[in-house]
């Protein structure tokens, strides 16, 4: 039988959100599990200037995927991805904004508000 193979950092952090869902009762986390537990073919990729159409100050952007240069931010915007390009997290703080991890945004927010996913 063919068993996919997962980074043990990815396996970890799938494990994370799917027991933080689990306790606080939030669909979000298990959302976000099930995106990373994919393939990473379907993994979402997004550009700086997609983050910047569509987020705003007040929420925490989460890119289940990998967060890339292209584009400009216009305003201070925090976001939380599974991986960030160099480039891409110079971009963020450049802006004033800030770029973490998701384990980082769950351990700060695990009730999930004000987190819009992008991807």
């Amino acid at each position: 039988m063919n068993q996919k193979k997962i980074h043990p950092e990815l396996q970890q952090l799938i494990e994370k959100l799917r027991h933080t869902s689990a306790k606080e009762g939030i669909a979000l986390w298990k959302t976000v599990a099930a995106t990373l537990a994919g393939s990473t073919a379907k993994r979402p990729i997004v550009n700086i200037s997609r983050i910047n159409l569509y987020a705003t100050e007040k929420e925490v952007v989460l890119v289940p995927g990998k967060v890339l240069a292209t584009g400009d931010l216009a305003r201070p915007i925090h976001v939380a991805a599974f991986r960030f390009s160099k480039e891409a997290k110079h971009k963020i703080e450049q802006a004033k904004g800030k770029a973490f991890s998701i384990v980082e945004l769950m351990e700060k927010n695990p009730k999930g508000k004000e987190v819009r996913i992008l991807g």
